[in-house]
């Protein structure tokens, strides 16, 4: 079985916002065996969002109907995440996990949430 590290990203998104995409992308035609397992590693790990979503009883409740993937993921390789209504308590780091046959390939993602206010401070605007 081959691991593949991708690298991370850092995403910021602005108090009040409707809605943020943890991205995430693989190789387009995927084969119909391929899972993705979003998890958040911190404070503690926690099941964020699991595809095929046959078994969701072991997403954490913070998460449930508030995440969503592309619904044609499997034949444009893109496994990002749209989290809904993210607050201040969705801040930290998300591992997007793509299951494609003796491959693992892994992504991380840093959701940093930015109060009104700490804008300038930050260099980032909205």
């Amino acid at each position: 079985m081959a691991e593949s590290r991708l690298g991370g990203e850092e995403v910021k998104v602005a108090e009040g916002a409707e809605s943020v995409l943890l991205p995430c992308r693989t190789s387009p035609d995927l084969h119909e065996k391929t899972s993705v397992e979003w998890t958040r590693s911190e404070p503690a790990v926690n099941v964020v969002y699991m595809y095929p979503r046959r078994n969701q009883e072991n997403q954490d409740d913070l998460y449930c109907g508030r995440t969503k993937l592309n619904e044609d993921l499997l034949r444009t390789g893109d496994v990002s995440l749209t989290l809904r209504f993210p607050t201040d308590r969705d801040s930290g780091t998300y591992i997007c996990t793509v299951y494609r046959g003796e491959d693992i390939l892994r992504w991380k993602v840093v959701l940093k949430h930015v109060r009104k206010g700490q804008c300038r401070a930050s260099g980032w605007s909205y």
